[in-house]
């Protein structure tokens, strides 16, 4: 498990992965991606799938037609990591 990250390093990540905020209610990332069609939405969550399956760091997510809202934390840290900032990298990696 990788460590909680200081309010200063959470800072430093969220510079380096944009369209990720704090979320308002607990020690988490959130960010809502949108995509042409359902079929993209969906193609985004099965190549994110993969990569949070070898990570062992699965994300929260909700898919709704084109969207796809996501919660990124570390559950056994009890907030953010190292992990979270690596697939915020990821899936913005994925969605553009």
């Amino acid at each position: 498990m990788d460590g909680k990250l200081d309010q200063h390093a959470r800072q430093r990540a969220l510079a380096e992965i944009p369209g990720w905020i704090d979320a308002k209610d607990r020690d988490a990332f959130v960010k809502s991606f949108r995509f042409a069609d359902f079929n993209a939405a969906f193609g985004f969550m099965a190549r994110v799938a993969l990569k949070a399956e070898a990570m062992n760091h699965h994300p929260e997510w909700l898919n709704v037609w084109n969207k796809v809202d996501v919660t990124l934390t570390t559950h056994s840290a009890g907030g953010v990591t190292a992990l979270d900032i690596e697939l915020a990298k990821f899936m913005n990696d994925c969605a553009e």
